[in-house]
């Protein structure tokens, strides 16, 4: 294992579960949404907002993409798994880890999904149409998922770690 990329739903922790994780393992740790706000300039949400869902997806591909490291944490932006060339480019050398959460769990933590610069695509505009487009996606890509609903942050870092490592 040379890195490992964190996916899941918006406010799944993958953020700060993989400062942790990275601690735990002595990596680096990088956050796909700060790479992008920092290349481009602007928030995540008006990035979305002026290039729309599909012309966010192709800069967080290019992002994504271009994440050429070795021995890091990567976490992603949730919307990562709707880019095939990114997934496959992170499953070159990477263990990627879906950090399961409930749909209820989402709405409690994000009130305001636009706001926070969250990708909703075509018709979608609810956590439960977001959960459904994208659960499919984390778990076809993730070779490790990690059902976080009950778990401290701590206790989702230590649970990536033992699996990660095969324990």
């Amino acid at each position: 294992m040379n890195n490992v990329v964190l996916i899941g739903m918006p406010s799944s922790g993958k953020s700060a579960v993989g400062i942790r994780l990275a601690q735990l393992f002595g990596y680096g740790f990088i956050d796909s949404d700060l790479v992008i706000q920092g290349i481009e300039g602007k928030r995540l949400s008006k990035l979305i907002e002026e290039h729309g869902a599909e012309g966010f997806l192709k800069i967080e591909e290019r992002v994504n993409c271009g994440l050429d490291v070795s021995r890091c944490v990567i976490a992603t932006g949730g919307s990562a798994v709707y880019s095939d060339p990114a997934m496959k480019f992170f499953k070159q050398n990477a263990k990627i880890v879906y950090l399961k959460i409930s749909a209820e769990t989402v709405k409690n933590r994000i009130p305001d999904l636009v706001s926070r610069g969250v990708v909703m695509r075509g018709t979608l505009n609810s956590v439960d149409d977001l959960y459904r487009e994208r659960i499919p996606l984390y778990e076809k890509y993730a070779d490790i998922t990690v059902e976080c609903d009950s778990l401290t942050l701590d206790e989702t870092a230590s649970r990536c770690a033992a699996l990660v490592r095969g324990n």
